[in-house]
């Protein structure tokens, strides 16, 4: 570090930007950090490349082989959003595959949460979403905010973090995602937007309108992450492989269910005040 980046960094802890014991912590991502508080989301690229990504991609055929089984189980070919063959959503994950938690507990997810919802996260949340093979369903516009709500949770939550982490290329052609940024829909800076369900799809559709968004195009090993506020879809998957992605999410609250105040999800926490307390 430079003494020109100690001094900006002193200046910035001093007008209470980062609280971080760390000055390289506090300074990476910095063009991450001001995007994603301008607009919503930021991409970082390849970041998890090697063995983290091995360990995603290991687990993932895993957790589609338990949705196949519960759909059995059910005697159903569609549960909520999930669609036998064209689209799953398996969640809590690292539950049942602890060999997950190398990667939500590891130096690189500290340092995106720093960069994003700031000194203090929890994670909260875990799911692979994996489009079928020649024609996996497109996903409609929506916050993820807008799921919290419209599945039963509480409507008065802090804005968390999806990182949307890619274990293949994610192209057009294998429906990657499309973001709608802060400064092209402003009021989803400050809230969450009416869904709506949507028959026959089971989506919570949020938004209608013609904008064809923000298409983000990434290498496999990358992370998109954005705001639980900002309007993101998919589209299908028009290729002969699966398109794979696993989902963790962040919140800088514990965040409890109306009513019971029991813990939604889970709260485990992975900063505080900066400093990165739990490990994998």
């Amino acid at each position: 570090m430079t003494q020109f980046d100690w001094m900006r960094w002193l200046v910035r802890r001093q007008n209470g930007f980062n609280n971080s014991p760390y000055p390289e912590e506090t300074m990476k991502y910095e063009q991450q950090r001001e995007q994603f508080q301008r607009e919503g989301y930021a991409v970082f690229e390849r970041v998890l490349e090697g063995e983290l990504l091995d360990i995603l991609r290991a687990q993932c055929g895993r957790m589609v082989e338990r949705e196949d089984a519960r759909l059995d189980a059910l005697g159903v070919d569609v549960d909520g959003i999930t669609h036998r063959g064209n689209r799953y959503f398996a969640g809590e994950c690292q539950r049942v595959q602890p060999e997950l938690r190398e990667m939500l507990f590891s130096d690189v997810m500290a340092d995106i949460c720093r960069a994003t919802i700031g000194d203090d996260a929890y994670f909260f949340y875990d799911q692979y979403v994996v489009k079928g093979a020649g024609g996996g369903m497109s996903f409609s516009w929506h916050q993820d905010s807008g799921y919290v709500v419209g599945n039963g949770g509480p409507p008065d939550h802090k804005p968390y973090l999806t990182c949307w982490c890619t274990l293949d290329d994610t192209t057009i052609e294998n429906g990657t995602v499309r973001v709608l940024p802060f400064s092209q829909v402003p009021a989803t800076r400050d809230g969450i937007v009416p869904h709506v369900r949507q028959p026959g799809t089971n989506d919570l559709v949020g938004w209608t309108g013609d904008e064809e968004g923000v298409v983000v195009e990434v290498p496999a090993g990358s992370i998109v992450a954005f705001s639980s506020l900002l309007l993101h879809a998919t589209g299908a998957n028009r290729t002969d492989r699966m398109r794979r992605v696993y989902l963790a999410q962040y919140s800088p609250e514990v965040i409890l269910n109306p009513g019971t105040k029991q813990l939604r999800r889970n709260a485990i926490p992975v900063l505080r005040n900066g400093k990165q307390v739990t490990f994998a």
